[in-house]
């Protein structure tokens, strides 16, 4: 079946760096447009960044732009959020998601309802 597994989380403080790793199993990874969410306390969950399947393109929240960095490595299925400068906000569960890519009509990237699989999450705090 097919597994997300995060890591990479932890405590850190203001303007401080963290990279979470999420590797996958059970699919064919190159052919999924993969993606990172966030879930802070009381709050919806939100997308954060995403890389597309098939040219790699990636797409950011304006929140972490310019901060975080998405990449994947196809060879060891696993996608990474390198994050830098961290702030107090940046504090939530991160999520990996997965859905297959498409050729077809776009789908936009920072909606959770359009990917099919989901990691357990991965706790980052900053403390400020």
């Amino acid at each position: 079946q097919v597994q997300l597994v995060e890591s990479g989380g932890g405590l850190v403080q203001a303007g401080g760096s963290l990279r979470l790793s999420c590797a996958a199993s059970g699919l064919i990874f190159r052919s999924y447009d993969m993606g990172w969410f966030r879930q802070a306390p009381g709050k919806e969950r939100e997308f954060v960044s995403a890389i597309s399947w098939s040219n790699g393109a990636t797409y950011y929240a304006d929140s972490v732009k310019g901060r975080f960095t998405i990449s994947r490595d196809n060879a060891e299925n696993t996608v990474y959020l390198q994050m830098n400068s961290l702030k107090p906000e940046d504090t939530a569960v991160y999520y990996c998601a997965a859905r297959p890519g498409t050729l077809g009509t776009p789908r936009p990237y920072y909606r959770p309802e359009t990917y099919v699989y989901w990691g357990q999450g991965t706790q980052v705090t900053v403390s400020s």
